[in-house]
């Protein structure tokens, strides 16, 4: 099973030696989700600037609620939550 270790509430990921594809998991779902987010916020910015016909606003929300979707299920597949992805950069802080 991954290990997460929590320092001042944030996460590391911990490699273990004995099944380093946990770690791995962890790592690939948190620049997915950090990706995600960012995705979501400019569409957010597209919709509410009006640019993006009712048609395209409706299929940016399908398909955002369709990534929500499988980010939920991966992490449900790796025995992820949502603080597992929010990984310590150390002194730059927590990613997301």
């Amino acid at each position: 099973m991954q290990q997460v270790s929590q320092t001042n509430g944030r996460s590391r990921i911990n490699f273990d030696s004995d099944n380093p594809e946990d770690g791995l998991a962890q790592l690939v779902l948190t620049v997915i989700e950090l990706v995600r987010q960012i995705v979501e916020r400019h569409a957010m910015r597209r919709v509410e600037g009006g640019t993006l016909t009712d048609q395209q606003v409706e299929d940016l929300g399908v398909a955002l609620m369709n990534l929500e979707e499988k980010m939920e299920e991966l992490k449900e597949i790796f025995g992820l939550d949502a603080e597992d992805l929010n990984i310590d950069l150390g002194p730059l802080g927590s990613l997301m």
